[in-house]
């Protein structure tokens, strides 16, 4: 399994995400990254207007706000 976060630089909900991603997956032990739509064109044609988008396995599973527990239930 990988989580992906999608968001840019200066965005406090992307914070906001990226703590609740990084709690979840060290708890799970499951590797994430991170992608900006600064450096990927398409990522800010896809998502520009609802970062944080967060994704297990290319999956979305949330925008703008994710849970703790949201997190868990994807990656169970």
């Amino acid at each position: 399994m990988m989580v992906t976060l999608i968001g840019k630089p200066g965005c406090h909900l992307c914070d906001e995400a990226r703590a609740v991603v990084v709690a979840v997956c060290a708890e799970r032990g499951v590797p994430w990254q991170e992608r900006s739509i600064l450096d990927e064109p398409t990522l800010a044609e896809a998502h520009w207007e609802r970062i944080p988008v967060i994704l297990v396995d290319d999956r979305e599973i949330a925008f703008w706000h994710v849970g703790a527990d949201q997190l868990r239930a994807a990656l169970a």
